[in-house]
């Protein structure tokens, strides 16, 4: 083999590698769906300890991606993706053993640091180990592997749940099988190098110049060499925002709709179904163990409707493919509320549901999903990445908390159909927020963004953009 097909051999793997931090982050996500119907028999769970169980994880995810992930700036990208495989699987056997639900809860806020620092750690790892001209179609495989493990989780879980029926113990089986590529992600990272970019930033340029020989042919390397070198440089110069800069008007704007489209991409209710198909399904009517075979169609649904997504993103503008997927999803959740109420009862209804909650899904993952992350990189200026990135995954984060906590007390106290019209109204509120607020960043820079947000108050936003560009002909 060339030494070039060697370097992109090596690419691959640490590729490959890196991102079962996103599959650990998918199957540890949403294993719960179908293990909490036989933890609820084995610990007499009700509405509220399922909550608290299911968005444990979520809350420790907040902090984690805060606080953990930015540990990768003192430890470096590779330290810290180890040190968080190492936590996957200290808390994963903890919730597999746990012997009651204060333990379980402990261990999965715990999980939910290591899913929090995974979800920031690894797409840095990834997209400063890529080429430029790569690094979107690289970065979003983590998308892929992060839904993959949602899809493997609800695999097993049907697996299990049906071949393991009668043992009340068969949720500790599937909470176990995440140990597996914990144990792969650690000894993967052991073989695999450390950033080129953090080790510039820590002044190990030799080091740096060796790995990137190792991933790039030898005139690229010096060539990104020097450029990370120019850009480490250029950021030292600048000055980032604190928090005392919310006080300037438009930085304040910007930073809400940063928060506004994390906060609207959670209350979808999509992780309603990621968290808790398998009990819609059976309110719905279906057995425990045909619910949880057809919730394998909501994660198969996930990933195909991602790599559309991927697909989509640069054809199709970023407001208008979320638009659309906040129709689509407000839709649904009404007709889940109508049929849930209509049929009620009736032996069509589980089959129903299930084709709702797969259509949903498929504008979730494929309209909306795809677009959060990018358009979120996209409208905060470079000195305000930093803060606004942080405030907003914080934001969306402990939305999701919210929803994981308060969705089966909801199912329990007001029931399915007014639970869902509940989510419809809220979507009709996210979709007119979108609408109103968030600009077209589809093929614009920084700079006219930045320039629109300096200048003009809330008109209409795609007009304004549009005389920008205009006046820069």
């Amino acid at each position: 083999m060339s030494k070039r097909g060697n370097q992109s051999s090596f690419l691959r793997t640490i590729i490959i590698i890196s991102t079962f931090g996103g599959l650990l982050f998918g199957y540890d996500t949403g294993v719960i769906n179908g293990a909490l119907p036989s933890m609820s028999k084995a610990f007499g769970l009700n509405s509220v300890t399922q909550g608290l169980i299911a968005s444990s994880l979520l809350f420790g995810a907040a902090l984690g991606a805060v606080f953990v992930g930015q540990l990768s700036d003192h430890y470096g990208r590779r330290k810290n993706i180890l040190y968080l495989a190492v936590l996957f699987f200290i808390a994963t056997m903890g919730c597999t053993l746990a012997p009651n639900v204060t333990v379980m809860i402990v261990f999965r806020f715990l999980l939910g640091l290591a899913v929090g620092g995974a979800s920031v750690t690894v797409p840095t790892y990834l997209a400063e180990m890529s080429p430029a001209e790569r690094r979107g179609q690289m970065v979003t495989q983590n998308e892929l592997m992060i839904v993959g493990g949602q899809l493997l989780a609800f695999i097993f879980n049907a697996i299990l749940g049906n071949t393991m029926a009668d043992n009340i113990h068969v949720w500790r089986y599937m909470l176990a099988i995440a140990s597996l590529p914990a144990v792969f992600l650690f000894i993967g990272m052991i073989r695999v190098p450390e950033s080129p970019r953090w080790l510039v930033s820590k002044g190990r340029n030799d080091e740096a110049l060796r790995i990137l020989r190792q991933i790039r042919e030898e005139n690229r390397a010096k060539l990104e060499f020097n450029e990370i070198k120019a850009a480490l440089a250029e950021e030292s110069k600048m000055e980032k925002a604190t928090f005392k800069d919310l006080s300037v008007p438009w930085i304040r704007r910007i930073v809400f709709i940063g928060i506004g489209v994390g906060v609207v991409s959670q209350v979808t209710g999509v992780n309603s179904i990621m968290y808790y198909g398998t009990e819609i399904l059976r309110d719905a009517g279906f057995e425990t163990s045909a619910a949880l075979i057809g919730n394998t169609a909501n994660g198969a649904i996930s990933v195909l409707a991602t790599l559309v997504g991927i697909w989509l993103l640069d054809k199709v503008g970023r407001r208008s493919m979320m638009l659309t997927g906040l129709t689509g999803t407000t839709l649904v959740l009404l007709l889940i509320g109508i049929f849930s109420f209509v049929l009620k009862g009736s032996a069509s209804l589980p089959y129903i549901m299930l084709a709702l909650t797969v259509t949903f899904l498929a504008f979730m993952q494929g309209a909306i999903g795809p677009v959060l992350w990018v358009t979120l990189s996209e409208i905060f200026p470079l000195r305000l990445r930093g803060l606004g990135m942080g405030i907003s995954v914080f934001c969306l984060w402990v939305t999701n908390f919210c929803i994981g906590l308060i969705f089966p007390i909801l199912l329990d106290k007001i029931g399915l159909s007014a639970t869902f019209f509940s989510f419809a109204i809220i979507g009709f509120v996210a979709i007119a927020f979108i609408k109103k607020y968030l600009p077209e960043t589809k093929g614009r820079t920084l700079e006219e963004l930045e320039h629109y947000f300096r200048t003009y108050d809330n008109r209409d936003i795609q007009n304004d953009l549009n005389t920008i560009e205009a006046a820069g002909k």
